[in-house]
């Protein structure tokens, strides 16, 4: 029977001196899905690898969900679609909302990958040279191998994707960067697990805000994309720990 499993492979944010930066790997008979694709992404699947007991080989995930175009979220997708374009020759299987495919390239990418030498002259590359965009609509849902995947956009700097994955009859909620937002909370709140980040700012959801929710919704969540500062010992909310590997 199709198990469905979460690996955690960062819980930080961007100024983490402690943490990879936020990322998961969701796993489904055999299928795997990167939420997120912060940088060096080869370390992050290796260190969290020794958490996890598996090996995590790049060669067994092609298919990456963008969340948002926050460098702590997709630093390291230039690399992983270089690593698949010259190693693997294939491209990345890109899953992103609208907002986040017409931002990706012209303003994230196409500087450093739209120009490569192929040994006798300078190649013109585009968007399509490396990824097949796997559209992520805000009013239904998709399926990606195993998973069905509804998506809502939450309160952030940018338009970000929270998200309901279904897979071997459990749900998986996650909020992505969010303010903290009661509207999501209902929207998350179906799912088996729920994995929320809390960090400082108004465009991130502020512990005591969680804190405060009913204690069976709390027995279900977990936090993620804390600060280095931030005391996990005492939090009401389990906070994850990379190479953890859940099930919803």
């Amino acid at each position: 029977m199709a198990r469905f499993e979460v690996i955690v492979l960062g819980v930080g944010d961007t100024f983490s001196e402690k943490h990879h930066c936020t990322a998961l790997l969701l796993v489904c008979d055999g299928f795997h899905l990167a939420i997120d694709c912060p940088d060096m992404y080869r370390a992050v699947l290796r260190a969290a690898s020794a958490g996890a007991g598996r090996p995590l080989p790049l060669a067994e995930i092609d298919h990456v969900l963008i969340t948002h175009v926050h460098g702590d979220h997709m630093n390291g997708l230039e690399g992983v679609a270089f690593y698949k374009h010259f190693a693997e020759g294939k491209p990345v299987q890109l899953v992103t909302s609208p907002e986040v495919r017409a931002a990706l390239w012209d303003q994230r990418l196409q500087a450093s990958m739209s120009t490569l030498w192929n040994g006798t002259q300078l190649q013109q590359m585009t968007f399509e040279s490396y990824f097949q965009h796997l559209p992520l609509p805000w009013t239904s849902q998709i399926t990606v191998g195993p998973f069905r995947i509804t998506a809502r956009r939450t309160i952030h700097h940018v338009p970000t994707s929270a998200l309901l994955v279904e897979a071997a009859g459990r749900t998986l909620g996650y909020s992505a960067d969010t303010a903290f937002d009661p509207d999501l909370i209902a929207f998350l709140s179906p799912a088996d697990l729920i994995i929320h980040e809390t960090n400082l700012g108004p465009a991130h959801t502020p512990y005591p805000s969680l804190a405060a929710l009913p204690a069976d919704l709390r027995a279900r969540m977990r936090l993620i994309h804390y600060p280095d500062m931030f005391d996990t010992a005492s939090s009401c909310i389990r906070a994850l720990r990379e190479g953890e590997v859940l099930a919803p």
